[in-house]
């Protein structure tokens, strides 16, 4: 192939790269090992877990809370807003960047998935990845098991319900349900947040 760049600066902007890079590697190792030291603390060490989250994440806002578990694959490239809220066993696999509003509620067990791989078998055998990113829109919430698919932007103040596959993009202020997630009803909110 004639593109000169690294495994990571393929990754980057989302075209296709090898993960088994020594690069690449250690970055995930580096994230890996401040998820594990976050998920080993306490409900009273408030300040540590701040610490841990600030050192592994790309942004992270004021009073924002993650119950762990929590699992990454790079910590960098996640930017969550302030006043968030995650319960237990969120994973955000941010090859590509997750970008997350403002007063966002996650239920347990959500999955934010960036990456990508192939359909044609024999580049997904030699391993080739991709990935596209996720943005979550400020006061959306996020229902228990919910899973949101790579390139998915999710518009303010929606409700994504428990257990649902959001495949595509979904507009502000709608409530949506099922696998895929299809609209099932719009939320009638005027320009200044109220109903």
């Amino acid at each position: 192939m004639d593109d000169t760049r690294t495994m990571r600066e393929r990754m980057l902007p989302g075209d296709l790269y090898i993960a088994d890079d020594p690069e690449i590697g250690a970055q995930s190792a580096a994230a890996l090992d401040l998820m594990a030291a976050y998920n080993a603390t306490s409900v009273r060490q408030a300040p540590l877990r701040r610490q841990l989250l600030e050192q592994l994440l790309g942004a992270i806002g004021e009073g924002t809370e993650i119950r762990p578990p929590f699992s990454i694959d790079y910590g960098a490239h996640v930017r969550i807003g302030a006043r968030c809220f995650a319960n237990f066993g969120l994973v955000a696999l941010d090859v590509a960047a997750i970008t997350i509003g403002d007063d966002v509620q996650i239920g347990p067990n959500v999955q934010l998935l960036t990456p990508t791989h192939p359909v044609d078998p024999e580049p997904r055998r030699e391993k080739w990845e991709a990935a596209r990113p996720i943005v979550i829109g400020d006061n959306v919430w996020l229902g228990g098991g919910a899973v949101v698919l790579a390139g998915v932007t999710i518009g303010e103040n929606t409700v994504v319900g428990a257990g649902a596959v959001v495949t595509r993009d979904l507009p502000a202020n709608v409530v949506a349900v099922g696998n895929p997630a299809r609209v099932v009803r719009s939320l009638d909110i005027e320009a200044d947040g109220s109903r």
